[in-house]
């Protein structure tokens, strides 16, 4: 069955294992008022978007799926509620606030600028503005993903939140370039058997891959990750060029097959890896 919401969609599963999938960059559905509200045409501001990288999601079996469809241009879902610029947010408190080095660089929760576009709004936001745009699609896409994996939790025993997102194609130090990046925050959002599983997915496919740089994992393997608790967080970073075509823009259709089969592995894998983990308890 398959739900929706202004804020994002939400597809269920009716035999579902342990892992839920989280795709919270790939919004593009630019309303009016959004543009009314913005200097540049929203064009330009795909490159705050993970291109398509929903489409590796859609059609993997048994495994709940949230996906955002309100633009990351919007707000950005993998901020913290009090990473407000406050040079963009007319009423923000600074004392209150959690002024990250994104929040500095200009992309907070409301992202104000961009590289190579500059400032995004053509003024400054009224705070009441700000928390419209909490209560309307911040909020409610924390707390389906939370309920989803507490449904997980419940039924299996344990959750794997896997955090879809997209990076530009990596440069190789030496030997090849990390094509997935696996992030889990040094090991606080996920036990280590978690990232140890996706790994050998990946070296048994043949794909490079490397663990927590130069993307950690953000706010939302942060928040809903509690690895003492059962529940395990990674943000997984898919080169685009995995999936895309040679411009980055559209999908290539063999290169998203091959991706979403590799999806679909490390979904598996996980799976098994899981049901190892729950019979050494179950025995005791």
């Amino acid at each position: 069955m398959t739900g929706a919401s202004p804020a994002f969609e939400l597809i269920e599963a009716a035999a579902a294992g342990p892992v839920v999938l989280s795709v919270p960059h790939a919004g593009r559905e630019y309303s009016a008022e959004h543009r009314a509200l913005v200097r540049p045409p929203v064009e330009r501001l795909l490159a705050l978007e993970d291109r398509l990288v929903d489409e590796l999601v859609r059609g993997l079996p048994d495994t709940p799926t949230l996906i955002a469809t309100a633009p990351r241009a919007w707000i950005d879902l993998n901020r913290h509620e009090a990473e407000l610029d406050p040079g963009l947010v007319e009423g923000a408190v600074a004392s209150r606030l959690m002024l990250t080095a994104k929040v500095r660089s200009g992309l907070g929760l409301v992202p104000r600028r961009l590289a190579n576009v500059g400032e995004i709004w053509r003024g400054r936001l009224p705070l009441s503005d700000v928390e419209t745009r909490l209560a309307a699609v911040h909020r409610p896409y924390h707390a389906a993903l939370r309920s989803l994996l507490r449904t997980s939790l419940d039924a299996h025993g344990t959750a794997i939140l896997l955090d879809i997102h997209s990076m530009p194609p990596l440069t190789a130090k030496e030997g090849q370039a990390a094509q997935l990046v696996i992030g889990t925050r040094f090991g606080q959002s996920a036990a280590s058997w978690v990232a140890s599983a996706i790994g050998a997915t990946c070296d048994r496919l043949g794909l490079a891959w490397q663990e927590n740089t130069p993307y950690a994992g953000g706010h939302i393997v942060e928040r809903h990750g509690s690895p003492q608790h059962g529940i395990h967080a990674v943000q997984l970073e898919f080169d685009r060029s995995l999936y895309l075509d040679d411009q980055l823009r559209a999908c290539d259709p063999a290169r998203l097959v091959r991706t979403r089969r590799l999806l679909a592995e490390i979904v598996g894998d996980l799976r098994h890896a899981a049901l190892d983990q729950a019979l050494p308890l179950a025995a005791e």
